[in-house]
């Protein structure tokens, strides 16, 4: 195996071995620092010895014996088990299951804040680094990296030990209520699930569009947050805004392979060959869109699906239907408002009643401190007032929104096109 090829495994591992070291112990940061442990162990080992044949059960029983040597203190013991860790591995006392569902649910625990919750989540299970999660959360990362110490302070105040609702995890159906061990609050699960399925929507975005470093997709958190979301889709069926999430990934996962060209530089949508989109996700997409949309209610995610759908029917980007998707754009921003939302409204604006509409909808988020100076806000400005044949302006803010982002291939694109519009020198 190559270097990569043992980083994607044990990034993958990881959570699973963390959920099963949680659900034995209870002790979320000794568990964490006790898979750490393992994982560099893991890492040093297997590139010279080769891989166990049960990875995930040799790096359970490392991770446990490290955490023993924690609780014992026992130095001694703690170095003659690191040198015989390896040859007792017990496979047989790791069940073939993957906790990482589990662990997903754990950290969405109740006496942590919304934002804590999906910040740890996204250290624990989708391996996010700190500076990830804050640019994902938009705010700066010490802000972001002081949230995960307080929530991991408050594990601690708490006894270190996170339970799932009372019954909420039984083999099949998987809901409040259900379970031998009684009823469930309905609004503890479904606080629980909101955060979970937020967490997830974050992973799946930080792998499709990185937002740092010189790749433009991050390919272990793409198919981890999908991953995921279809275990989530199988315990509950029938939750409309699961199965929304699910076309949400499935369908902009589908236009994958035209985001970008051979030279990895971006595309933009209305840019993109849609002969290479993946006809097999957009149609179990599109399958799970009418699923959602016939329930009771609409969510954000079932309408952002609806969304992702209206553009996998256009056969081109002229033939989007952008009526449709200014109108739930509308809606959504209604039942879930969000400077983001309102960014992507004044693009389908721009659509249906031109750029100047778009620009004058962009102008009420000048205030907004989540969004001001973004390279979101800014490359979208640009590209308005280049429509509009402002090309001083819109060279200006293509170049600063290239200077704002982290990611290097979103830098070559903004800069490409602020060097597009340029205006000839004096």
């Amino acid at each position: 195996m190559t270097a990569p090829d043992f980083e994607d495994l044990l990034r993958g591992l990881t959570p699973q071995v963390l959920g099963t070291l949680v659900r034995r112990y209870g002790r979320f940061e000794g568990c964490e620092d006790a898979v750490q442990e393992a994982v560099l162990a893991a890492a040093v080992q297997w590139p010279s010895e080769g891989v166990p044949d049960n990875p995930r059960g040799w790096l359970v029983t490392v991770a446990s014996r490290r955490l023993v040597d924690q609780v014992r203190g026992d130095r001694a013991r703690r170095e003659r088990e690191r040198t015989t860790a390896a040859a007792e591995v017990l496979p047989q006392e790791v069940p073939d299951t993957d906790d990482t569902l589990l662990l997903l649910f754990l950290c969405c625990h109740p006496a942590l804040t919304a934002a804590s919750r999906t910040a740890l989540t996204l250290r624990a299970v989708g391996g996010l680094t700190t500076a990830e999660i804050a640019r994902a959360f938009l705010v700066p990362e010490a802000t972001m990296a002081a949230r995960i110490s307080r929530a991991k302070q408050r594990i601690r105040a708490a006894g270190g030990s996170f339970e799932l609702p009372e019954g909420a995890w039984s083999e099949g159906a998987w809901s409040p209520g259900s379970g031998p061990q009684g009823a469930v609050p309905a609004g503890e699960f479904e606080e629980r699930l909101r955060v979970v399925l937020h967490v997830l929507y974050l992973i799946f975005n930080e792998g499709y569009t990185a937002s740092s470093g010189d790749r433009v997709q991050r390919l272990d958190l793409r198919r981890e947050a999908i991953r995921l979301t279809r275990m989530v889709r199988a315990r509950l069926p029938g939750d409309g805004e699961v199965a929304g999430l699910l076309a949400l990934m499935l369908l902009t996962d589908a236009r994958r392979a035209a985001r970008t060209t051979a030279a990895g530089d971006l595309v933009p949508l209305a840019e993109q060959d849609r002969a290479v989109w993946d006809r097999a996700l957009i149609t179990e997409g599109t399958a799970l869109v009418k699923e959602a949309l016939a329930g009771p209610e609409l969510g954000p995610y079932r309408l952002q699906a609806a969304i992702a759908a209206t553009h996998a029917d256009a056969a081109t980007a002229e033939a989007t239907d952008w009526r449709q998707v200014h109108g739930l754009y509308l809606v959504l921003e209604r039942i879930a408002p969000n400077p983001v939302v309102t960014l992507n409204r004044a693009i389908a604006l721009a659509e249906t009643e031109g750029p100047e509409a778009g620009l004058a909808l962009l102008a009420t988020l000048d205030a907004d401190s989540r969004l001001a100076g973004h390279h979101r806000l800014l490359s979208v400005r640009a590209h308005l007032l280049e429509r509009v044949g402002d090309t001083a302006g819109a060279y200006d803010h293509y170049r600063r929104a290239a200077r704002a982002t982290a990611s290097l291939a979103e830098r070559r694109y903004l800069e490409a096109r602020a060097a597009r519009v340029r205006p000839p020198a004096p």
